[in-house]
């Protein structure tokens, strides 16, 4: 039996020493690829955006320095399963990165939220986290509708200023 199969085995069965096997096995290739991601920021960092979180920029770069690498490995090339576990796990480094933009945008847009004037924010937050109609807002802060339009307008637009272009 293959030893990263048994290894695998060994972890499904809550064996944690299965684990051994396979951070022996890969762990320097890991080092590799994000030695190489370094190195690569080092020489491209006239690229990044400074108005960007750096967490998502290096994690998208090490899922690319690992496309390069599965690319340039013919073991991987002329063994179409091996294939397809590294493009699973590039599939999930991809889905970790996404999951870190969402938390960072989501912590970005509550700190705006902070800054906002408290009826700013009370429109805001009635409008599009409770989704609650203009005529419910405006029942709920006691103003007119057209106060109502005006909160909202004036917090979209502190919003934009605070948060910057994001397309």
């Amino acid at each position: 039996m293959d030893d990263e199969l048994h290894a695998i085995r060994r972890l499904k069965n809550g064996d944690i020493q299965g684990l051994e096997l396979l951070v022996t096995r890969y762990e320097q290739a890991a080092r590799d690829i994000v030695q190489q991601t370094f190195i690569r920021i080092f020489e491209h960092i006239h690229r990044f955006d400074e108005d960007r979180p750096f967490g998502p920029y290096f994690l998208r770069s090490v899922v690319n320095s690992a496309l390069d690498t599965a690319q340039r490995t013919s073991r991987w090339e002329n063994n179409p399963g091996e294939t397809d576990d590294a493009e699973k796990l590039i599939e999930q480094a991809i889905s970790v990165e996404a999951q870190v933009e969402l938390n960072t945008l989501k912590q970005e847009i509550h700190n705006a939220l902070g800054q906002l004037t408290p009826r700013q924010r009370a429109s805001i937050v009635l409008r599009y986290y409770l989704e609650m109609s203009e005529k419910e807002m405006a029942q709920s802060l006691n103003a007119a509708p057209g106060t109502v339009k005006w909160l909202l307008f004036s917090a979209r637009q502190r919003l934009r200023s605070l948060l910057g272009d994001r397309s």
